[in-house]
């Protein structure tokens, strides 16, 4: 996919990114299977994440063949996956968060 980026494909970009974000989060279907990953994506603890997630990903393709703000939808949806990621380990976003804001102060 990032190859297509050099040469313009905006479009394959896109397609091929999004793609990709899809086939990581359908991988842990096999560790966990499907229905026990529905379950825990929509928990109330990362719910938010995951909606953000599937937003990112359909903006990210809508984006690339009407708007052409495909790039600053790939950077959206790669920080909501790493979002969503995080979301899975205990008190890693407690920590990002108090990161964030002691860089910020």
């Amino acid at each position: 996919g990032s190859i297509t980026l050099f040469f313009g494909g905006l479009v394959s970009f896109a397609l091929l990114y999004s793609c990709g974000t899809l086939v990581a989060l359908g991988s842990t279907l096999f560790l966990r299977g499907p229905l026990s990953q529905l379950k825990s994506m929509f928990k109330e603890t990362r719910i938010f994440a995951s909606i953000t997630m599937i937003v990112m990903i359909i903006l990210t393709l809508c984006s690339a063949f009407a708007v052409r703000l495909c790039l600053l939808f790939c950077v959206l949806q790669f920080l909501a996956f790493a979002w969503y990621s995080i979301s899975y380990i205990p008190f890693a976003r407690d920590a990002v968060k108090k990161c964030f804001s002691a860089c910020i102060s």
